[in-house]
């Protein structure tokens, strides 16, 4: 009997440990980031509940209460247009949608609230990630008066390997100073339609990199590798259903290297 509970603790222990290495994203993953002349402007996007970083655990995700995406000042609800899909092993979403017309498509998602059993809350992860047709920008830095979201202070595609990505926490409108923000890389050989080498980490610390907005909200980071980058700054909304709410502001970014 002592030998059974030695061994449940101990799975307890790494269990625990193997949660903490990585972080929950929400994440908005579209087929093409920058669409040039003369390619097709048909994206399929997939929002997914994961740890992005090593694919090793993908949540269920509920139907979202709004996806949507804004274009040269219009919001299109896009949320109707969704199809349930399974990933690795968890429920997720796609959509498909046809970005015709020059300028910045901002996709947006509000998922339904994930209880996460382990931590005994409620997680809401409010999502942003834009999509580029032809070089133009027009909308990349517009507030879409969400709960939670990242405001980018530089453009958030056209990323070189190397540049460094801002923005500023905001919650109800307000920055959020001092806000925590979690980064984590997609682990590409994962995703259907990514190209690249599984990352190899030298210890659990390096799986989900973690920095401190400033008192006005604004973040910094250096990104040091091409691929996609999530950045989800966490904060605390209200209860449900008498359990904590931790609400997510997340914007995804993809950076290229230079040849």
């Amino acid at each position: 009997m002592k030998k059974c509970i030695i061994l449940f603790v101990a799975m307890l222990l790494i269990m625990g440990t193997a949660f903490s290495a990585s972080a929950h994203f929400q994440v908005i993953l579209p087929s093409d980031d920058l669409i040039n002349d003369g390619e097709s402007t048909e994206l399929e996007i997939q929002l997914i509940f994961t740890h992005p970083s090593e694919a090793s655990h993908t949540m269920d995700m509920e139907k979202p209460e709004l996806f949507g995406v804004l274009h040269k000042g219009k919001k299109v609800d896009l949320t109707k247009t969704l199809e349930s899909f399974t990933f690795h092993g968890g429920d997720a979403w796609k959509a498909s949608f046809n970005a015709k017309g020059f300028g910045d498509f901002l996709f947006y998602l509000v998922p339904a609230p994930y209880y996460e059993s382990a931590e005994d809350k409620y997680i809401t992860q409010i999502t942003k990630v834009v999509v580029n047709n032809l070089g133009m920008p027009t909308d990349w830095d517009a507030e879409l008066d969400l709960q939670a979201e990242i405001v980018p202070l530089n453009k958030p595609y056209g990323l070189w390997t190397g540049n460094v990505f801002q923005g500023v926490v905001k919650m109800d409108g307000e920055p959020v100073p001092y806000a925590e923000v979690e980064v984590e890389r997609i682990n590409s050989q994962a995703f259907s339609g990514l190209a690249g080498e599984e990352p190899k980490f030298p210890s659990d610390a390096h799986i989900t990199q973690v920095i401190r907005a400033d008192e006005n909200g604004v973040f910094t980071y250096g990104i040091p590798k091409s691929g996609w980058w999530g950045f989800a700054a966490l904060m605390e909304g209200e209860e449900i259903k008498g359990k904590d709410h931790e609400i997510g502001a997340v914007m995804w970014v993809k950076a290229y290297d230079l040849n």
